[in-house]
């Protein structure tokens, strides 16, 4: 293998990590953010105890 070569095949498999670390933190921020959504809904009332009358 020359030495071009091997800094290409370097170059490549840095550019994948990168992109596979990308992807990774846009899935986390969704996850927050879907998470941060969901905590502001407001929560319905439980049915644990029926009406009074």
């Amino acid at each position: 293998m020359t030495r071009q070569t091997a800094e290409d095949e370097k170059q490549a498999r840095l550019a994948a990590a990168l992109r596979e670390n990308l992807k990774r933190r846009k899935a986390q921020a969704r996850a927050r953010r879907s998470e941060e959504v969901g905590s502001q809904k407001p929560v319905p009332p439980t049915q644990a105890e029926p009406p009074r009358s």
